[in-house]
């Protein structure tokens, strides 16, 4: 009786064995493409394991991120806001507004979607040399704070309401992360298993790359290099089926009366960031996740950095700061096997 079930099984098992390898070889075989092109005013590098070359469709869902989230898109559903318009949001609206919420209260409020004002101030004093003084940067404060927006559903219909008319409204911190997640969800849905997502230096990947190993990603050491001559590596990264974004003062930077200004705003003081952080690298879910608490992290400095990703199992952090003049790193404990020193 063993017998005869055993005659019954061995065809399955060979079905199964010869399908696998089938499998195996197919993915082998299967080429992978490189799509690049500009988005969000910044270049992506996009490569995936497929017969097909999809980038058409690529840019068709990054063109739909950018008719929400682009500052430079005037028809876009941000510039309509900051116009004092009050478009009916989309659920992809409403999906990274919810996330960017969820961050802003994680983070005490250090990564805030509203702080354009401050960031445009500032931005504009580095380049005349005329930077702001309290009374502006205090008269600036009172349009800052995603408590000062409201997202609204009246009759099914939803909306952003401002306290203010003066408040903006501004994705940039996210929207690139953002888009690589919605670029990676295309490209499962087409059924690719393996790809690497990169849009201005925000990255999703999956799966494996065309040499057949782990995706691996560099970290760029910071240096005073505004042309950005030098891109020595930190170290390098093993990415895979993660989303990694990284922030940084070291290129934006400002220097006046001896003092040394970075571009990253602080949404409460009102002020450039003074502190020791110089570069923030994050490994998260989502490849938004990721770009929010890098920039965050710019915002808190390193302390307070270090006790959110020591809350957060789902976060993985790699924070390079300067102690005396010397570069130092701290990286947390779950990301440690992903480390090549």
């Amino acid at each position: 009786m063993k017998n005869k079930k055993l005659l019954f099984q061995i065809p399955f098992l060979l079905i199964l064995i010869f399908g696998s390898i089938w499998i195996i070889r197919s993915q082998q075989n299967t080429v992978f493409q490189q799509n690049q092109g500009f988005v969000f005013g910044t270049i992506y590098h996009i490569t995936y394991q497929s017969d097909e070359d999809l980038q058409t469709g690529i840019e068709a869902e990054l063109k739909k991120v950018d008719n929400e989230f682009s500052m430079f898109n005037k028809q876009s559903t941000v510039s309509k806001i900051n116009r004092g318009d009050k478009p009916e949001l989309s659920d992809m609206f409403c999906e990274l507004w919810n996330l960017s919420s969820r961050i802003n209260k994680d983070t005490n409020g250090a990564f805030d979607v509203t702080v354009a004002p401050l960031v445009n101030a500032w931005g504009f004093g580095f380049k005349s040399g005329q930077m702001p003084d309290k009374a502006q940067v205090d008269s600036l404060k009172q349009y800052i704070g995603m408590d000062k927006l409201k997202l609204v559903n009246v009759g099914g219909k939803r909306y952003i309401e401002k306290a203010n008319k003066n408040i903006m409204v501004d994705f940039s911190a996210i929207a690139k992360g953002f888009g690589s997640d919605v670029v990676a969800r295309y490209l499962e849905s087409k059924g690719i298993q393996n790809f690497m997502i990169e849009i201005g230096g925000e990255v999703v990947t999956k799966g494996m790359s065309p040499k057949r190993l782990p995706w691996k990603i560099g970290v760029t050491k910071p240096s005073d290099d505004k042309m950005q001559a030098n891109n020595e590596i930190q170290t390098i990264l093993n990415v895979t089926d993660k989303a990694m974004a990284t922030s940084g003062n070291y290129r934006n930077f400002y220097y006046k009366n001896g003092k040394k200004y970075a571009h990253t705003i602080d949404p409460k003081s009102g002020y450039p960031v003074q502190h020791s952080l110089l570069s923030s690298t994050v490994l998260a879910k989502t490849c938004a996740e990721a770009d929010a608490y890098a920039t965050s992290f710019m915002v808190m400095g390193i302390d307070k950095a270090e006790k959110i990703i020591d809350r957060h199992n789902d976060l993985m952090g790699y924070l390079i700061y300067d102690d005396n003049g010397k570069n130092k790193v701290w990286y947390s404990k779950n990301l440690k096997k992903n480390v090549e020193e």
